[in-house]
């Protein structure tokens, strides 16, 4: 949903920033502003401030910054649509709907919302009643304690036919609701619709938002078709597009703890309950594209804990499988296989804790998956049985769509075939790049993998490095030493600052009365470089410390640079300095007319932004276009092209200013 300025402008002017910061800081008056420790970082001395007319908070400890939208996004875990909800709840303002039909379509959705919501407390009092006894004492077999029931909100589903649909109708649900809802089986062949859940015990699944959508039952007759039996899809419920114990795991995630992948309702309670928060499972299916981004949303690399039975390996595989080519970097998983004929809720109770925590720690990554997968019981005395390992390896590694990744994983698994068939340097071809003329070295762009040299091959020769150091791989992304590794030339333009994010810190650093009354624009300014973040906010620091107010221009600027060597900065600031490419930016100069600085400043400030927008829509109408590509969508796309290239002809007007100066007496 895409929220209109007036809107936010509502709920900022509703919420002060105090009030949405108190809810997770202690806050104590100072001045005009707020101040207490910091929720990011460990601290004993408060360096988080809140100042409610700039609608803004500060945290110098770490260097964040932001409105409300973004203290709830930050610590909440939330993308930003979810982070405007919650406040709308907050302050009692109803959400804007995009068009009536959405509006009725939002209406709609609320009122399923509603009966599930009834559906769950019926069930959850059915089970406390006298007719829930077998499942409390289903339950209390698997060592799910009443705490833990209320925890989950768990339930029973009476035998009669229609306990729910007669509880629900009492209360003037229809049943055309109830049937949308999945909770009444209904078709032509069934003139009178009837509960689909009947004698099985309850397990709520939720949405992102803590919002109950489906449920899971678990029956308690043997003799039943299905054990578990789920919710039909939808209008609130894809299966394939959540997660059970979703909302709960990702507020865990995002406080730091493990998110870990098991296969069942129970085995994610008796995960949660042993002390592991994050634990989510499938609905009823094996992992599906859409819960893989999901769990990539919350983690870069989270577990996926399977059975130790040959079904659980199998499992391993195929999720093994689906992954690899949606593989980013940083983003993988990790594979813990359970100790044979046990699994999550077992282990937890027969070890506790400390046998889950020997399991997990000892996860493998997701390459090691696909080598043993491959190799697992396989004859290779031959050449010809060699090169098919070869062949099928080539095919899984050319399925990665990110190139780099591609390449790192074809290199990978070169050196893991050079270990395996020629631990004694090379003998038998391995040693001789000879995936370059094979499947495993033709990929996307026809680049190969270079030869690898084992270390057995260099040692002991005079080739070998000297100190017993690893001689580097001349892969596509590694240098010969580590000195030219770490040259200006290896590093290459990714490493350097912009020259406008250069101008914008110089501004500051030269003109540190501009924090007055900018300083909630400088922190909300997106720069793009990690070294512009750290300076930025090494820069508002020592602002905040009042060093900087002395009426003589030119000494608060000595007073912030030296403040910023003290800190260690002496190299980033050399780095900015360098980024600058032209001496003709006058006022970003120590010495320049207030005047010129200013107007030098707005400029900066305005390109940044602009650019910064034009970047996020041209990402919006790439992505549209890639799904539709009609001309419309391709004239977007050339009018921000447009767009950005009339910005970037702008960024020379910079130069001009300065005349208050003297910038032209000077040059002549």
């Amino acid at each position: 949903m895409r929220f209109t300025p007036e809107f936010l402008d509502e709920l900022r002017a509703r919420l002060p920033v105090s009030e949405v910061v108190g809810r997770r800081v202690k806050l104590k008056k100072a001045g005009r502003e707020w101040k207490g420790l910091s929720p990011f970082q460990q601290e004993k001395t408060p360096s988080f401030f809140v100042n409610d007319q700039k609608q803004a908070w500060f945290d110098f400890s770490s260097g964040m910054n932001g409105n409300i939208f973004d203290f709830v996004m930050k610590t909440e875990g939330v993308p930003f649509p979810e982070a405007v909800e919650r406040l709308a709840a907050m302050a009692g303002v109803p959400l804007p709907a995009a068009t009536p039909d959405a509006a009725r379509h939002e209406q709609h959705r609320r009122t399923l919302h509603d009966v599930m919501e009834l559906a769950t407390k019926f069930f959850a009092d059915s089970l406390a009643a006298r007719g829930g006894a077998k499942a409390r004492g289903y339950l209390a077999d698997r060592g799910i304690s009443p705490a833990t029931q209320l925890q989950f909100r768990m339930g029973y589903a009476p035998p009669d036919r229609f306990a729910l649909k007669e509880h629900l109708g009492a209360q003037g649900i229809s049943t055309e609701d109830m049937v949308e809802a999945g909770l009444l089986v209904s078709g032509e062949d069934k003139p009178v619709p009837f509960d689909r859940f009947r004698d099985r015990v309850m397990f709520p699944i939720t949405d992102a938002r803590g919002r109950v959508i489906a449920f899971g039952g678990r029956a308690l007759e043997k003799d039943v078709p299905a054990k578990y039996l789920n919710s039909p899809e939808t209008t609130l419920f894809h299966k394939g597009d959540n997660l059970y114990n979703l909302f709960t795991a990702r507020q865990a995630a995002h406080d730091g703890a493990q998110l870990i992948v098991v296969e069942g309702y129970v085995d994610v309670i008796a995960m949660v309950t042993s002390g592991f928060p994050g634990a989510v499972a499938p609905l009823g299916t094996a992992l599906t594209e859409n819960q893989l981004a999901l769990l990539w949303k919350m983690v870069d690399e989270p577990i996926l804990c399977f059975d130790g039975d040959r079904a659980g390996q199998k499992a391993a595989y195929r999720a093994a499988d689906l992954a690899l080519p949606h593989l980013k970097p940083g983003k993988s998983l990790r594979f813990a296989l359970l100790p044979e004929g046990q699994d999550p809720d077992d282990l937890a109770r027969s070890g506790g804790r400390g046998a889950i925590e020997d399991v997990i720690s000892a996860s493998r990554p997701l390459a090691d998956m696909i080598w043993s997968r491959e190799i697992e019981g396989g004859n290779f005395a031959t050449p010809e049985r060699r090169a098919a390992l070869e062949a099928r390896i080539g095919e899984l590694t050319n399925g990665i769509h990110d190139e780099v990744l591609r390449r790192y994983y074809r290199q990978d698994m070169q050196e893991r075939l050079q270990r395996t068939f020629a631990p004694e340097g090379g003998r038998g071809g391995y040693g001789r790049g000879n995936f370059g003329g094979s499947k495993f070295g033709s990929g996307r762009g026809g680049e190969s993998a270079r030869a690898f040299v084992p270390r057995s091959a260099v040692q002991g020769s005079r080739f070998a490095p000297k100190g017993g150091m690893p001689i580097l791989s001349r892969g596509p992304y590694q240098a010969a030493s580590p000195q030219l590794a770490n040259s200006p030339i290896m590093r290459g333009q990714r490493s350097a600052i912009s020259r406008r994010e250069a101008l914008i810190l110089q501004s500051l650093i030269n003109h540190p009365w501009l924090l007055h009354d900018h300083l909630e624009e400088v922190a909300a300014l997106e720069l793009a470089h990690p070294e512009a973040h750290k300076l930025r906010a090494a820069i508002i620091a020592a602002f905040a410390h009042d060093h900087h107010h002395s009426p003589d221009e030119e000494e608060q600027a000595e007073k912030m640079r030296t403040d910023l060597e003290a800190g260690g900065f002496s190299q980033i600031l050399q780095r900015v300095e360098k980024a600058i490419t032209t001496g003709a930016v006058w006022g970003v100069r120590v010495g320049a007319a207030r005047e010129d600085v200013l107007s030098t400043w707005r400029q900066l400030v305005a390109l940044h932004q602009k650019t910064h927008a034009l970047l996020r829509e041209k990402k919006d109408a790439e992505a549209a276009l890639a799904e539709d590509s009609s001309e419309a969508n391709l004239a977007w796309l050339q009018d921000i092209q447009a767009r950005m290239a009339e910005a970037d002809g702008t960024e020379a007007l910079i130069e001009g200013f300065g005349e208050l100066s003297g910038r032209f007496q000077r040059s002549v």
